[in-house]
């Protein structure tokens, strides 16, 4: 920790007593270093928990900005920020330091490519996946079982979540669950069905809690499968006990695609006309009718055989069958990816 807290007995008194962390569990936790990446919903959960119980260093990257719709569910986060447009790792880490002055919370104002990713998971204890699309899991997955960093997979939309703790050579990775992600825009987003910030917050807390007995080295009681929930309909399952797969494409054969830029997006700044083109980085079609049924109500779409156009929040997104999509209104690459994957999806 940066400054240890002279009463940090009667802080973390509490955690200290429960048998799985004791004096000790607590030394180890402070002395932490945790990657959170993403601070949206699931991100602002685990920074307050992280805080909150001193993990001593922690980095928070995320590409966006505070509006006044994340406020539902990102608790870290104010009206103030929201009107002031502060990047979310900036105003995480204010709050931070207002829950818990003796702990380091560093804020990345970045999007998590396959240049920087290595150098990020390279420097943390373990990783915190609290990302909003599937590129960059799978990104962080590569980096994490190349460097054998372990990590935990949280995801929550509508009234469902799901969480899997990887660790390199021990458990399955997530390409071993699924060798490539879903075709983009046939996947659920928060902003076309919404999310309810009880999954969140559960979802977040299971990530948080595998994250501690991590960090105290209890390996012995780590989740080994895919946990899923749904707290509308009380549904809670958890599936079998999970082992690396020799076949696997990255931790069996130790390729990494995502990593090497084979599969992941790339953005282009449209020269004069205040706009970014987001291209996929495999081949792919999208269904625009199913798209258009997807956002209806989030906006003003139209449709041609060729394309789909969505007005939405200040900007516009033409996106083709192809699942090329250009966003207008903005010539910021990290915000423009944002908007895709918010409004197309992984």
């Amino acid at each position: 920790m940066t400054t240890q807290d002279p009463r940090a007995d009667d802080r973390y008194s509490r955690q200290t007593r429960f048998v799985g962390v004791g004096h000790e569990g607590q030394r180890r936790i402070g002395a932490g270093r945790v990657l959170v990446v993403g601070c949206g919903g699931l991100g602002t959960v685990l920074v307050n928990l992280l805080v909150r119980s001193g993990v001593g260093h922690i980095t928070v990257v995320d590409r966006d900005i505070v509006e006044m719709s994340n406020l539902q569910r990102q608790l870290l986060f104010e009206e103030a920020d929201a009107r002031a447009g502060v990047p979310k790792a900036v105003a995480a880490a204010a709050a931070a330091a207002r829950i818990n002055s003796s702990v380091e919370v560093r804020p990345v104002v970045a999007d998590v490519t396959p240049d920087n990713v290595e150098e990020l998971v390279a420097s943390a204890d373990l990783v915190l996946d609290a990302t909003d699309n599937l590129q960059t899991r799978y990104l962080l997955n590569d980096a994490c079982v190349k460097l054998g960093i372990p990590w935990i997979y949280g995801g929550a939309v509508g009234s469902t979540g799901m969480s899997l703790t990887v660790i390199p050579g021990d458990t399955a990775c997530l390409r071993c669950l699924s060798p490539t992600p879903p075709a983009s825009g046939t996947t659920a987003t928060c902003a076309t069905v919404g999310v309810l910030a009880s999954a969140v917050a559960i979802v977040s807390s299971i990530q948080w809690t595998e994250a501690i007995k991590l960090l105290v080295g209890d390996r012995d009681h780590l989740n080994r499968t895919m946990l899923y929930l749904d707290v509308w309909s009380n549904d809670f399952q958890q599936g079998e006990p999970l082992t690396p797969s020799p076949d696997c494409p990255c931790c069996g054969q130790r390729r990494f695609d995502f990593l090497e830029s084979t599969a992941t997006s790339s953005t282009t700044t449209l020269c004069g006309r205040n706009a970014v083109q987001v291209s996929p980085g495999r081949a792919r079609t999208l269904d625009l009718g199913d798209l258009a049924r997807r956002l209806d109500g989030v906006g003003v779409v139209s449709t041609t055989p060729f394309m789909l156009r969505l007005e939405a929040g200040g900007h516009e997104l033409t996106v083709f069958a192809d699942g090329r999509a250009i966003i207008k209104g903005t010539d910021d690459m990290a915000l423009a990816r944002s908007l895709y994957s918010r409004y197309v999806g992984d």
